[in-house]
């Protein structure tokens, strides 16, 4: 066996130990499991770097600033009537507003690219709404954040063009882009329907009733009272839809930096929607905001982000050692070796690759470890096509969703303020799901549109 699981366990082991033994936060556990992996690897010489390369994704940096602006928008008139318009035409359903946030976080995904951005950005409109509705906070930071993942299997998010790229260099000239795009909308309708499904039973097991009558809005009411907060959504959406329906032109125009362009959207956007809020807030509800409140709110912000930040920092630090190690090529190899059949193969995979997702981004899984998965199934008798299809359901939508790293779950926790053990309790079951339909799908016992053998 592979050196590397040892790494990865002794990761694993600090991190639970400190969490459920010495009941220590989870990221003073992720700060010491990095220690402990520096210490057994002898990597003390690249600490710097480690450190470096974790503090300058933008990724952190989103995180903190939306939840940040989540505080000062609750201070708002305007987000509270963008909710009343959500309740008063979906209020009237069981979970309403927590479908709203499927559909609405799958869409805006697939234009972000970024699952952490993505639940910050529509997750200051959707959890709030659901919580209005009757949703526990755990379960609206859980419904978020995993609707949320689901654009990282969506074209034209960034990983699904990296996939291909592994695809077309061990089968040149046999499949098209096209192809592949239609496909990966065939595998994501089933795990729409999936997400749509886990809701409805999550309602019904957390007793999420709909509205009563007399509690929902006005549909011609709260669009009188609140036609201005429809701006808010148009503010988030635009932006990454231009951007991603004209790429080529901004990468004519910006070549390199048009990625850097994107990613400062995620840190300009969330300033500009509180300005327009505050802006737009009724002056009559006395919620217009001074200076002053808004540097209170700030600091209180900061102090609730603090922890959530900390923990995918410290996670980014070990992902930067694991990476530096080549852990996934290692245990790609060593599965590899094992001349597996598919459907274990189709069981054993998805799990090593939540294992990773733990504390690996899945774009970096994809690029180093997407190879051999493609290989290795169609060694077994898979499809090559579906097992790089399957590549952004396994590497990416589960990174961010798998503890002790997942930081979708943790965007979503700080804007819901919900607390950490119900939230990954609840998280899990959706994991388990998740995994479930991977391996069916993987196994092709569903009908898959765009699927070419």
């Amino acid at each position: 066996m592979p050196i590397e699981f040892l790494y990865l366990a002794a990761v694993f082991a600090v991190a639970i130990i400190g969490f459920t033994v010495l009941k220590r936060p989870l990221y003073e556990c992720m700060l010491a499991a990095f220690i402990v992996l520096v210490a057994v690897t002898g990597s003390w010489a690249s600490i710097g770097t480690f450190i470096w390369k974790g503090m300058k994704d933008s990724s952190l940096y989103v995180i903190i600033v939306f939840i940040i602006s989540a505080s000062l928008l609750a201070k708002t008139t305007v987000i509270d009537d963008f909710i009343a318009i959500i309740l008063s035409v979906f209020g009237r359903f069981r979970g309403g507003a927590g479908f709203v946030a499927i559909i609405g976080s799958t869409y805006m995904g697939s234009l972000s690219g970024s699952g952490p951005g993505n639940v910050a950005t529509t997750g200051v409109f959707t959890i709030p709404a659901m919580k209005r509705s009757g949703f526990p906070a755990h379960l609206a930071a859980n419904v978020e954040a995993h609707s949320s993942t689901m654009g990282n299997m969506i074209p034209p998010a960034g990983m699904i063009a990296t996939a291909f790229a592994i695809l077309d260099g061990l089968y040149p000239d046999t499949y098209t882009i096209s192809q592949y795009w239609l496909l990966l909308w065939g595998i994501a309708i089933w795990f729409i329907i999936q997400r749509i499904v886990t809701l409805y039973c999550m309602c019904r097991y957390y007793k999420v009733e709909p509205m009563r009558k007399e509690d929902i809005p006005s549909f011609k009411q709260a669009i009188k009272n609140g036609w201005k907060a429809i701006f808010l959504p148009i503010i988030v959406f635009l932006p990454f839809s231009l951007t991603s329906s004209y790429e080529d032109w901004f990468k004519s125009r910006l070549g390199a930096g048009s990625s850097s362009f994107t990613n400062s959207l995620l840190l300009f956007i969330p300033a500009l929607i509180v300005l327009v809020a505050i802006a737009l807030s009724d002056k009559a509800t006395k919620k217009k905001m001074t200076l002053a409140e808004m540097y209170r709110e700030i600091t209180e912000g900061l102090l609730k982000v603090v922890p959530t930040a900390a923990l995918v920092l410290f996670a980014y630090f070990v992902s930067n050692v694991l990476v530096t190690l080549g852990i996934e090529a290692a245990i790609g190899e060593y599965i590899a070796s094992l001349h597996m059949s598919m459907f274990a193969l189709c069981l054993i995979l998805p799990v090593f690759t939540a294992i990773l997702g733990m504390l690996i981004p899945g774009s970096t899984q994809v690029k180093i470890f997407g190879g051999i998965i493609i290989t290795i199934i169609a060694a077994a008798g898979g499809n090559p096509m579906l097992a790089c299809g399957m590549l952004p359901c396994i590497c990416g939508a589960m990174h961010g969703v798998t503890p002790p790293y997942c930081a979708c779950v943790y965007t979503g926790m700080g804007i819901a303020e919900a607390e950490l053990k119900p939230t990954l309790l609840n998280c899990a079951v959706w994991i388990a799901i998740h995994y479930v339909l991977s391996v069916v799908v993987m196994m092709g016992w569903l009908p898959l549109i765009g699927l070419i053998a």
